[in-house]
């Protein structure tokens, strides 16, 4: 597998766009085991991390590495032990900023007696969007991801790949300036993969920022500009993929798949 090194060139991010898309600094995040209450997790350590606007930010790690937890604390899920985040130039306590993120989770827990016309519009509602305007937007989006014609049909009805097309249209419909990908390929036939890419390509395009949180390496060589690694809730490199590759090891590595073996076996996971 050879690294795709050749990216798009970056729009200029707006005015209102300067700030980070979302920073880290030295976050730690604890937890108390559920049964051995004296027994402490560690599901982050010390993490430090900064996304650009404009940027596409591959996160990596095999299981248990931390990533599912960076995610939950840039999304307010949950509070960092230790440490700042900021999301979009605000601390993650301000809650408001979540009105211009959009979101997709490799399993989505959408109320399946809603239709997926009624779903687009209970978002919009929760990111704050008039009701026009998601009137106009959502047909356009459900075409885009080819469920036109399922608009007024129950989510319950929805096959495993038409969730996932449902849920990109969701996250594009407040036209977000982070979109954050955790394991959205998950489902997805080849067109919808490049549908995916395709959305990406867009919130960058306005000066957005996309956060992919991933395991599928083609899609990180093909979308990411730069990629971080957690390993054992430590980030162990962030960097461009050309950086990541080339990062001195014992051995010469030519992919991302042996960078990433290499990785995982000098931090013992």
């Amino acid at each position: 597998m050879s690294v795709q090194l050749q990216t798009a060139p970056r729009p200029a991010a707006p005015a209102a766009a300067r700030a980070a898309a979302a920073e880290f600094a030295h976050v730690a995040k604890t937890y108390t085991h559920p049964l051995f209450r004296s027994r402490k997790i560690e599901a982050l350590r010390d993490a430090t991390l900064r996304i650009e606007p404009g940027e596409v930010f591959g996160l990596l790690g095999p299981n248990r590495a931390g990533k599912t937890t960076l995610v939950k604390v840039l999304l307010s899920l949950c509070r960092p032990t230790a440490g700042t985040a900021t999301r979009l130039g605000a601390p993650v306590s301000d809650r408001s900023t979540l009105a211009q993120v959009g979101y997709v989770h490799e399993n989505q827990a959408f109320p399946r007696y809603l239709t997926a016309v009624g779903l687009l519009e209970y978002y919009g509602a929760l990111t704050l969007l008039p009701p026009e305007v998601v009137r106009e937007r959502a047909p356009k989006l459900l075409k885009r991801f080819g469920l036109a014609d399922r608009g007024g049909e129950p989510i319950a009805r929805f096959s495993k790949g038409m969730l996932q097309r449902l849920g990109l249209a969701q996250a594009l419909l407040n036209e977000p300036r982070l979109l954050v990908l955790d394991e959205p390929t998950e489902g997805l036939d080849l067109e919808g993969r490049r549908l995916l890419r395709d959305a990406a390509a867009e919130v960058r395009s306005r000066g957005g920022s996309v956060l992919l949180v991933s395991h599928v390496l083609t899609e990180v060589e093909q979308l990411c500009d730069r990629v971080g690694v957690l390993v054992g809730g430590r980030l162990v490199h962030v960097g461009t993929l050309a950086d990541f590759v080339q990062h001195p090891t014992k051995d010469r590595v030519r992919s991302l798949e042996q960078a990433l073996q290499q990785f995982y076996v000098r931090e013992g996971k």
